[in-house]
């Protein structure tokens, strides 16, 4: 089980923050890059969309873009925050 949101820190040993509330963002969606062992990507990297960003990771085949409404999700706009996997980050 994850650790709750006020338990977890980030790299520089502070309180975890929100990374994106709308869209939720984070493998809980808790708004927050909260791990554990069930995310088996390691969601834990908080980054700020751009444009470009979003067409580099569309051309890798994760198209973040696009709204995918049977999952809930709204797509990404450019200035949204959104938690990535570290191993592709």
């Amino acid at each position: 089980m994850a650790q709750a949101q006020d338990e977890s820190i980030n790299v520089l040993g502070e309180p975890l923050e929100d990374c994106g509330t709308d869209p939720v963002t984070g493998f809980f969606r808790d708004g927050c890059c909260n791990t554990g062992p069930e995310d088996l990507g390691s969601h834990t990297v908080c980054a700020v969309v751009t444009d470009k960003f979003l067409a580099f990771s569309r051309s890798r085949g994760n198209d973040l873009s696009t709204p995918r409404p049977e999952f809930g999700f709204p797509g990404l706009r450019p200035g949204d925050g959104w938690c990535l996997c570290a191993a592709r980050w």
